[in-house]
């Protein structure tokens, strides 16, 4: 994962399903950089949030975000805060690949309402 821009890197769900997705990609994350403790989003872009999802056998609580719905913030630990792109369910595929490699290119600093629309993707809530 990057940490020098606005992004640490990207993420694709393919739903507005939090408890069919998020399990997934906390999983993947936490084989790399240790166990995720807090997710959080905003609740308003998908669909029924829970308080918490399950990822490997571990309660990982779910808080609202106050950004665009093109973002999600994971914690792991007491302060270290990764901040992920969230490329809208329905995108095609090569605006997909495009918006997760600008979020994760070392100095983006472009936020996810000018990197979407800049990679192709028309309908960024702001």
């Amino acid at each position: 994962m990057s940490r020098g821009g606005m992004f640490d890197g990207a993420w694709w769900p393919r739903t507005r399903n939090v408890q069919a997705e998020l399990p997934d990609l906390i999983t993947a994350l936490s084989a790399h950089l240790g166990r995720i403790l807090r997710v959080g989003l905003d609740t308003m872009a998908w669909n029924a949030v829970p308080d918490s999802v399950v990822a490997d056998g571990l309660v990982v609580r779910i808080g609202w975000f106050a950004a665009s719905d093109q973002t999600i913030s994971l914690t792991r630990g007491l302060q270290d805060h990764f901040l992920l792109l969230v490329v809208p369910p329905g995108t095609d595929p090569r605006t997909a690949a495009a918006a997760m490699a600008g979020a994760a290119a070392t100095g983006n600093h472009r936020s996810a309402a000018e990197l979407l629309p800049a990679v192709g993707w028309t309908n960024v809530a702001v």
